[in-house]
């Protein structure tokens, strides 16, 4: 059996070389038709979540049904307190409250859901419930994810990164000929990648093990972007100093 062919080799940049009808004596030669040099270029980038959603619940079972009510009303009310005092705007509190009775008891069940921009200040607010609530408060793991501004921010980002490591290639290239790079005439985005991250914030289904470094890095999104670009040649680099 043959081996298999090798994958063919990617062009990454081609100097157009076209003769020019200017005279060699010529000092410090303009920018000339038909003279460019076309590169290709990419840079990945990546970018953690800037947000969390954490889910408290609590619940209360009482033979009388006030009981129940103001035994989880308590509770409710210090963790809406505790949030306010770490400056946790109230739309970012939702609260969802059900009540039912059980054969011969009435039962308040309620689920608290917050959402934290400050990683560091979901972490206090947590221990600080765990703290003064102990086990009458159940808080789940944190569910991380990217808002539609963070994947934006990231998409322009690769992309300008993209362009900048493709001009920069160019420039090399140039300098590697002896010539003087020249404004772009083409740039075009050939490929865009996007893997990773969550984007809502739904609750995902990692395993409760994982450490909160780790469920940062399973959120983190990635982006790839490859550009094509075509820019003018000025001419040779005049190396030079001039004399007075």
């Amino acid at each position: 059996m043959a081996p298999p062919a090798p994958p063919p080799s990617r062009v990454f940049a081609e100097l157009d070389l076209a003769p020019s009808p200017a005279s060699e004596a010529r000092v410090e030669p303009a920018a000339l038709p038909g003279r460019e040099v076309h590169v290709s270029g990419s840079a990945e980038l990546s970018a953690r979540p800037d947000r969390a959603r954490v889910s408290l619940r609590l619940g209360s079972r009482k033979e009388a049904a006030v009981a129940a009510r103001s035994s989880v009303s308590r509770r409710l009310q210090y963790i809406a307190h505790t949030a306010r005092l770490h400056g946790i705007p109230e739309e970012n509190m939702t609260v969802t409250e059900d009540f039912s009775r059980v054969e011969n008891t009435y039962q308040m069940e309620a689920e608290v859901c917050i959402i934290f921009s400050d990683f560091g200040k979901m972490q206090n607010v947590c221990n600080l419930l765990i703290e003064k609530l102990g086990t009458s408060v159940t808080i789940n793991p944190p569910h991380f994810y990217h808002t539609p501004e963070a994947i934006d921010t990231l998409r322009r980002q690769v992309c300008v990164t993209a362009v900048g490591n493709t001009r920069r290639k160019a420039q090399e290239v140039c300098q590697l000929f002896g010539q003087a790079l020249g404004k772009p005439l083409l740039i075009k985005e050939e490929e865009t990648k996007e893997w990773g991250g969550h984007i809502d914030s739904h609750l995902s289904h990692s395993a409760d093990s994982q450490t909160l470094q780790e469920r940062i890095q399973n959120a983190t999104a990635y982006a790839s972007c490859r550009v094509f670009a075509a820019f003018e040649i000025k001419g040779k680099e005049n190396r030079r100093s001039k004399l007075p």
